[in-house]
């Protein structure tokens, strides 16, 4: 597999301050990126939502990473559906727009897991990504997110642009966003079980009955996957980057709880939402594409994101 060779490549990467943006941009360097040549746009000056704003970010750019995103976990989904829909559809289809007027070279696109069926055989594979309606509470965030690998395949039919589309699975790490009212599963949990272990409270409500599963991505590892197919994957087909590991919420909070020493009740708050019943990735076509397999194990990727928690939870 030929390489494209970032030393001399102007990159930009939106979204590139965040918590998987962050790690990226470190994995660029590892792959031999300029640091003076990767421009990272900050939301507040830099609003994607604006065609004017995406001109001026992809101007001079030979590769654009396209991270930004407006997301959160179950709660934000049911909380704002119309402003993810739209804020996620205009920023990402704006960008590959301007992205492809301006001569950009690659343009790498982050999708969502959420894009999904509902109902999808497991593990999910990428052709399944047509064969049904998502989960209603993520379906205006995933629809808006799959719209853009449409575009990104009609772009390279009429133009040759050359778009890839990735699509990580759920992540998790240190530096991740703990915000309980728009945060994910994992940091929702630890901070929920860090918190009842400084209150001295014995129980701990979680949303659902615990029987859903669930698939994590170190943000480390995901990070590596989106620089290799950067460097390595050049198909019009989406490709999904994740462990294959499944775990079902309930041995999940097990597992928290137990690295973390709390010893108290689990209260299932079955009045709440589930989500999509299950989620786990057939990982084949990354590995046979670009040869990406993900190398943190689970458990030691939890560890590290505790430990990161409590070392800034203040």
């Amino acid at each position: 597999m030929n390489a494209l060779e970032l030393k001399d490549k102007r990159i930009l990467v939106t979204g590139g301050t965040g918590f998987l943006g962050r790690q990226v941009v470190n994995q660029l360097y590892k792959a031999g990126a300029n640091p003076e040549k990767i421009t990272l746009p900050r939301s507040r000056d830099c609003d994607l939502r604006l065609m004017e704003n995406c001109q001026r970010a992809v101007d001079q750019q030979d590769i654009v990473i396209h991270l930004a995103a407006h997301v959160g976990g179950i709660g934000l989904n049911r909380e704002k559906p119309a402003e993810l829909f739209y804020d996620n559809l205009m920023m990402g289809t704006q960008l590959i727009h301007a992205a492809y007027q301006a001569g950009v070279e690659k343009f790498v696109c982050v999708g969502t897991i959420c894009a999904y069926p509902k109902f999808t055989p497991v593990p999910f594979k990428e052709d399944d990504l047509w064969n049904g309606y998502p989960e209603e509470t993520n379906a205006p965030y995933g629809i808006a997110k799959k719209a853009l690998l449409v575009q990104l395949q009609a772009y390279r039919q009429q133009y040759g642009f050359n778009g890839i589309y990735l699509l990580p699975v759920n992540l998790y790490g240190p530096e991740d966003n703990f915000d309980p009212r728009s945060s994910h599963v994992i940091p929702a949990l630890i901070r929920k079980v860090y918190e009842a272990q400084i209150k001295g409270e014995k129980q701990i409500p979680v949303w659902g009955d615990g029987s859903p599963t669930r698939e994590f991505l170190y943000s480390e590892d995901a990070a590596r996957g989106i620089v290799m197919g950067t460097q390595y994957y050049n198909d019009p087909e989406p490709v999904n980057l994740g462990t294959g590991y499944e775990i079902s919420i309930r041995d999940l909070i097990s597992l928290i709880c137990e690295l973390m020493g709390y010893e108290g009740e689990i209260v299932w708050e079955t009045d709440k939402p589930n989500g999509q019943p299950r989620r786990c990735l057939d990982t084949e076509r990354a590995k046979q594409a670009f040869g990406f397999a993900a190398q943190v194990d689970f458990k030691q990727g939890l560890k590290n994101t505790i430990e990161w928690w409590r070392q800034n939870a203040a």
